[in-house]
């Protein structure tokens, strides 16, 4: 990974074996039937959005370029699998020279997407794109089921800030990854360093219930934290009796208090007696943060309480009930010709044909977003051929990978940016929390059909 194009600290290892033992094994039989080298192309779609959802979020794309960049068969990942007997000696050749050298085109992450759009399009050689199929739904999976949960929370939210804690709640890789997809997703800080100290998002934290129970006394644990943090820090407030908690914190902090944390009960009824003894006490610029287990709904009912900020962990990380978007990476054409490196080679759409809603629709696709006459998206139109004229500026891919290069890597604000914008661009059911369909219908045009 080029990380010095973003300031980025951090490079990323080998995504070689991030991968399933059956891409190697495919490849290894093309390569012996002589199709490996055929013409292919992949598309990353979901059939349908998660249960009562009305839009999609993607994001994960700029991982997605780094894990292709770093997509490396190094001498000990080679031994591996020669000593395993994975591929036979042939292949282990063929990818000690693997370096992706074709083309992917995808909606610019941040972007909203629905059932059928092609969020991601890989071209190039069949043995060259089918190795990159589970790391890249590995990424989108994850980072697109957090982000859409992360936008539902924002958007519950409103102006209020949010922030990510969930490290303790998964894994400590995967940690890192939600907190850089709720950023995408309109979350405004994270607790984990390790996600501020790769993507330069803003870290905040205080105190846990620990360090006022390490004290003889709250007022010990609120005079050490104010002493060394000073007075604009949070003070945790909800250790034993609240109201006492709360006279405590500003005598200790005095009336210039930054903020009290609230942790458990009901948070309704307490942030609205919190604020009114902040005020009393003359603490009217002490904001009010509130945790606890919080999710989009509980986000929505406190709409009314005076809170200033949510802190949001276990739910956020597990994507609120859906901890995946449901992606999948399908072959949709191929070259014509079996000669490898044969790219004027017509391409042929595939696509399988199976029962049970595992059905997908081949040809290399296009996708655009019709608006209506106030400017808002009507639906989501996806093709084959040429794009009608009607759609031409309303298309949605970019390319991101052109001849193996990125080209089109960019900082995280811009994707935080661009879902803001489409999220802003969508109807306005969308930000409704109640079960429905996707907000915008999915339309599929034939030349000729009049779309």
């Amino acid at each position: 990974m080029h990380t010095a194009d973003l300031g980025l600290p951090v490079d990323v290892p080998s995504t070689a074996l991030f991968t399933d033992q059956y891409e190697l094994t495919m490849l290894q039989a093309a390569l012996r039937a002589g199709t490996a080298g055929r013409r292919s192309v992949f598309e990353v779609f979901t059939r349908r959005l998660p249960d009562g959802r009305r839009y999609g979020v993607l994001a994960g794309t700029g991982r997605v370029l780094d894990a292709v960049e770093n997509f490396r068969f190094d001498p000990d990942v080679l031994r591996f699998l020669r000593e395993r007997h994975i591929v036979d000696a042939e292949t282990l050749d063929w990818l000690a020279q693997y370096r992706f050298s074709g083309d992917i085109w995808g909606y610019p992450e941040g972007e909203v997407y629905f059932p059928g759009s092609p969020v991601l399009r890989v071209e190039g050689t069949f043995g060259e794109c089918v190795l990159l199929e589970t790391v890249i739904l590995s990424i989108l999976n994850h980072d697109s089921a957090i982000a859409a949960a992360a936008s539902r929370m924002s958007s519950a939210a409103g102006d209020r800030p949010l922030i990510e804690m969930g490290a303790r709640r998964t894994h400590e890789l995967a940690a890192v990854a939600a907190a850089r997809s709720a950023y995408v997703g309109g979350f405004a800080t994270t607790s984990d360093l390790a996600a501020g100290f790769r993507y330069n998002i803003p870290t905040v934290g205080t105190s846990a219930h620990a360090f006022t129970l390490l004290h003889d006394n709250e007022r010990e644990a609120f005079r050490a934290q104010v002493d060394s943090l000073g007075p604009d820090t949070t003070l945790l407030v909800d250790t034993y009796d609240v109201a006492e908690a709360v006279r405590t914190a500003v005598e200790t902090a005095g009336p210039g208090l930054g903020a009290v944390r609230i942790d458990s009960g009901d948070l309704l009824l307490v942030a609205h007696r919190v604020r009114q003894q902040l005020d009393e006490l003359g603490a009217t610029g002490t904001r009010i943060v509130v945790t606890s287990d919080l999710d989009e709904y509980a986000i929505a009912s406190l709409a009314a309480a005076p809170v200033d900020a949510y802190g949001v962990g276990t739910q956020l990380v597990t994507g609120s009930g859906h901890p995946t978007a449901s992606m999948v990476y399908k072959l949709v054409a191929r070259a014509e010709s079996g000669a490898a490196g044969d790219d004027a080679a017509p391409l042929v759409p595939v696509a399988k044909k199976s029962s049970g809603g595992k059905t997908s629709v081949g040809g290399r696709k296009w996708a655009a977003r019709r608006l209506d006459s106030e400017g808002h998206a009507e639906a989501e139109v996806l093709g084959t051929g040429p794009v009608p004229a009607s759609l031409a500026d309303r298309q949605l891919l970019v390319q991101l990978v052109k001849g193996g290069e990125v080209v089109a890597r960019e900082p995280l604000d811009a994707a935080r940016d661009r879902h803001t914008a489409a999220r802003a661009n969508l109807p306005l059911s969308a930000t409704q929390l109640s079960r429905g369909e996707p907000v915008i219908p999915t339309e599929y045009w034939h030349e000729g059909s009049g779309s």
